[in-house]
């Protein structure tokens, strides 16, 4: 009689930790294409490339309801009409599976992409909480051949923020005559409170020169340099996960339950609109992203 083997009590914990840490990714990588923090063409070109990672070992079936809009029945007609059967997993997916696939997805998900003739104006936008700041102002210390602009606002300085070098802080009635008199690129009222906006003359001075601007500012700013000057590079700034970008929401420890409610709903919303944009960078290592940032500007 042959008897099985049964494996160490020892390994069949480890393989069960190993199990769990694989759905939790899984899982996890399902919110950030839910939450548009990562593209389902980037999640399906991680499943191709490395069949044994847990992107390789979602069912398609998952990874389809994930997609914004799509339920059980809409994902099982896109099923058939792919010739995908329910139980293949997106490392498993064969050739002619995967570009009906990838067309599918360009389709309806479109991925942004670099447009012709830009121009020496480079906008940085991104969720709140994604380190828009820091990623500049890793560029202007480290990249001094391209200018970051300075912003002016109606809020007060905070501690250790200087006026002409953080931003220029204006009384509500400069700010409305910089309106009145066109002498602002862009400008919004931010989280319902203080307006930020980008004065025009440095800018223009600056290109004028030959030099590279950087504007760092929020949605609402990057859609009306976009409306002024269609020849600007947009690019949109990504925090690395979904979970991540939560943990620096909650991490600052300066906002109340109720507004890092709001604003987690608000970063929700604007990550939704990173087609708009020509470039996306994934703020996972400031050196790094503003070194991408950097290469992009030039």
């Amino acid at each position: 009689m042959i008897q099985t083997r049964r494996p160490p009590e020892v390994d069949r914990a480890a393989a069960s930790r190993r199990a769990v840490a694989a759905r939790r990714e899984r899982a996890a990588l399902k919110k950030d294409v839910a939450m548009r923090v990562l593209s389902p063409q980037e999640l399906l070109r991680r499943a191709g490339e490395h069949p044994d990672t847990p992107a390789g070992a979602m069912r398609v079936t998952e990874y389809l309801t994930a997609l914004p809009a799509i339920g059980e029945g809409k994902r099982d007609r896109i099923l058939a009409e792919l010739g995908i059967a329910p139980v293949k997993r997106l490392g498993g997916l064969g050739p002619r599976q995967r570009v009906a696939l990838s067309r599918w997805l360009d389709e309806r998900f479109p991925e942004p992409s670099p447009r012709a003739g830009r121009s020496r104006l480079v906008v940085l936008a991104g969720p709140t909480a994604v380190g828009k700041g820091t990623v500049a102002a890793h560029v202007k210390e480290h990249h001094p051949e391209i200018l970051l602009s300075v912003s002016a606002t109606t809020r007060v300085p905070r501690p250790g923020e200087v006026n002409g070098e953080h931003y220029f802080f204006v009384d509500d009635a400069e700010f409305d005559r910089l309106i009145a008199s066109g002498e602002l690129l862009e400008w919004a009222t931010v989280h319902n409170a203080h307006r930020y906006g980008t004065p025009k003359a440095p800018i223009e001075k600056a290109l004028a020169e030959g030099r590279t601007v950087l504007l760092e500012i929020d949605l609402q700013g990057a859609r009306q340099v976009r409306a002024a000057a269609p020849d600007a590079a947009l690019v949109f700034l990504l925090p690395p996960s979904w979970d991540e970008l939560v943990h620096r929401l909650v991490g600052r420890g300066t906002e109340g339950e109720e507004e890092r409610a709001r604003r987690l709903r608000t970063a929700k919303t604007e990550l939704a609109s990173q087609g708009e944009f020509d470039y996306l960078v994934v703020n996972d290592d400031v050196a790094r992203a503003a070194a991408e940032v950097a290469a992009l500007a030039r």
